[in-house]
């Protein structure tokens, strides 16, 4: 034990300001780690904090990009009725072409039968006039030569 600690534990002047400096140290010390303690819950709630505005950006984005992702499913599903309707609309176009065209070859075949038809009847006008022309002849010589013979015999 030296001087000095033997002074502050006798003497009553020491004694007293041993147990303030020991109170006062110790009030100090519990302030200091409360303090220490409150700092550190606040960084903790600041981290909190911007870990909660981070996590509401994280949770906007993501509600965004399933709006995007909606939208473009929406907008595939539209592509795809267009691209169907543009084929439905091809086909429409070619059959109304083929219905066209086959009205058309059935005028050109109701034409040709009409057009054989006339020439059959054709055909059969001028065998008809060959022969009536031949009968014409036939019967005229036939008149000639009973005049012949009827008025020369």
């Amino acid at each position: 034990m030296n001087v000095t600690s033997t002074c502050v534990h006798t003497h009553p002047y020491f004694i007293h300001s041993y147990t303030f400096l020991h109170t006062h140290t110790t009030y100090e010390a519990t302030k200091l780690r409360h303090c220490n303690k409150l700092q550190h819950i606040a960084t903790h709630c600041n981290t909190l904090q911007h870990t909660a505005t981070y996590c509401n950006t994280l949770q906007h984005t993501a509600t965004h990009c399933n709006t995007l992702q909606h939208t473009a499913t929406h907008c595939n599903t539209l592509q795809h009725t267009a691209t169907h309707c543009n084929t439905l609309q091809h086909t429409a176009t070619h059959c109304n072409t083929w219905q066209h065209t086959s009205t058309h070859c059935n005028t050109l075949q109701h034409t040709a039968t009409h057009c054989n038809t006339l020439q059959h009847t054709s055909t059969h006008c001028n065998t008809l006039q060959h022969i009536a022309t031949h009968f014409y002849t036939l019967q005229h010589n036939t008149i000639l030569h009973t005049l012949t013979h009827t008025y020369y015999i």
